[in-house]
């Protein structure tokens, strides 16, 4: 019996049966129509539309700039190509930090209006009751602790997190803090594979690692960066499962 083809539509509850099975979830970005389709149909459990689409969509160089109409557009494209993946959307930069009551009206600005299947925005104990109004309102939520890009000013490098003693403990803190609070999954982003295999077990929600090592619920990538469309850029955890800026580079080549 093979669950996960088995699955015709993801949900927070099949992430939770694909964990307490042992099987691994798969997640990559999208930011539009066609490459969503495209990793939908191949199988992936949970797309994400990322505010990362602010560094390989727009061209910045950090997720700060992207706004809430932004991620709103992108995501009703991602969503109309969709058919069995869960599609979770990044609550943008200063959408949800300033109050509860803000982040829990943009959560469900954008629920009502793209057909997503969650949000997911960054943080532990600081977001813990803006997830709790989320969650009681019925949308789910999907936490990011370790490495969160949205701080990346306050951390001063994307260097890896919870490599000493206190910081250890303070990210796992912030899982079970994030658990309690509702979220149906977290992502783990830069952080040991020691770490994050001790957070992992002691979660019954899903850990979806990012740069977090092998021992992770799931592993979460950007699609420009495993399909090597940015050659120029690649992290240590990235492999390039296809150099796809070679390919178009000299498809163009033959076409001009």
């Amino acid at each position: 019996m093979n669950t996960e083809k088995e699955i015709k539509r993801i949900t927070t509850k099949a992430l939770s049966l694909l964990k307490k099975k042992g099987i691994k979830i798969t997640a990559l970005t999208a930011y539009d129509f066609i490459t969503a389709k495209l990793i939908d149909e191949a199988g992936i459990d949970i797309i994400l539309v990322g505010d990362s689409l602010s560094n390989v969509f727009q061209g910045n160089e950090t997720t700060l700039p992207v706004t809430m109409d932004e991620m709103i557009y992108h995501t009703k494209a991602v969503a109309k190509a969709v058919d069995r993946a869960m599609v979770v959307v990044d609550l943008p930069f200063m959408s949800y930090q300033l109050s509860v009551d803000e982040g829990f009206r943009n959560a469900g600005r954008i629920m009502k209006e793209t057909s997503a299947g969650g949000v997911k925005l960054e943080g532990g104990e600081r977001v813990a009751e803006t997830v709790r109004k989320i969650t009681q309102a019925g949308i789910p939520v999907m936490g990011h602790i370790g490495l969160t890009p949205q701080s990346i000013h306050q951390f001063g490098s994307y260097r890896e997190r919870g490599r000493n003693k206190e910081e250890a403990e303070e990210i796992l803190n912030d899982s079970k803090i994030m658990e309690e609070a509702g979220a149906f999954a977290i992502v783990l982003e830069k952080i040991p594979a020691s770490l994050a295999k001790k957070i992992s077990e002691s979660l019954t929600i899903p850990a979806i690692g990012i740069g977090a090592g092998m021992h992770c619920d799931g592993q979460i990538l950007v699609t420009p960066d495993m399909l090597g469309l940015n050659l120029e850029f690649h992290p240590r955890f990235v492999r390039h499962y296809a150099k796809l800026a070679e390919k178009i580079n000299s498809a163009v080549k033959k076409y001009v």
